[in-house]
């Protein structure tokens, strides 16, 4: 599926692509309506409407991702909450070891996540998985959202990485048709990025069920 030998840098998402996206969307269809609910005393079914709607009106921005944003919004500690389902974060099949291999290999490996800072320390701090990367980069850093063409190139200021030599590992079909926009050569969608729903559309994209899939040829 992939010619190692073409690749220099890997950039790899997080939710949905290293972890499984169970967490997050349990998170914020269920648990924090639940919470909502019970904070502005309305019936849960009403809350879980109404946060549907406002989550919907932020789709693909910044502040969809951004912690302070629904702390605000949502008069709820996010953070708190998050740490209250905590249990729930998961890492797919054979990340580490494909991780390890990508090291081993000599591949510039960076994760590049939408997700805000305070939810990427925990979940990093539940699994660990920071030892294997070069760089952790936000969005919130960069000042866009992976979903805007531009953010791709804006990149670059702080990874110095070759859009022809550069393979991207994503869930979301935004994000690879905007970093195909903005340059990146080889890219690839996550059939299940939740392990308890069915596959999803991956498009037009090769997609990857598992990550041993993709090993071979990356030891040589």
């Amino acid at each position: 599926m992939i010619d190692w030998r073409a690749i220099d840098t890997v950039l790899l998402d997080m939710d949905g692509t290293l972890l499984d996206l169970h967490f997050d969307n349990h998170f914020w269809q269920e648990h924090v309506p639940v919470r909502y609910a019970e904070k502005h005393g309305l019936p849960p079914a009403r809350a879980h409407r109404l946060l549907m709607d406002t989550y919907r009106a932020k789709a693909g921005t910044l502040d969809w991702y951004c912690v302070d944003y629904w702390t605000r919004e949502l008069q709820l500690d996010i953070v708190r909450l998050k740490e209250e389902v905590a249990h729930l974060i998961a890492v797919h099949p054979d990340v580490p070891r494909f991780l390890e291999a990508l090291r081993a290999a000599g591949k510039g490996v960076v994760l590049v996540t939408n997700a805000h800072r305070k939810s990427l320390s925990l979940k990093m701090a539940r699994t660990g998985l920071q030892v294997h990367f070069d760089l952790l980069i936000t969005s919130h850093e960069v000042g866009l959202p992976k979903e805007d063409a531009a953010f791709w190139p804006a990149l670059r200021a702080t990874v110095p990485y070759d859009p022809a030599r550069t393979l991207l590992i994503d869930d979301s079909l935004p994000v690879l048709r905007a970093a195909r926009a903005g340059g990146i050569a080889h890219l690839l969608a996550v059939y299940r990025p939740d392990t308890r729903q069915p596959d999803k559309d991956v498009g037009e994209f090769a997609a990857l069920r598992h990550f041993a899939d993709i090993m071979p040829g990356l030891a040589g």
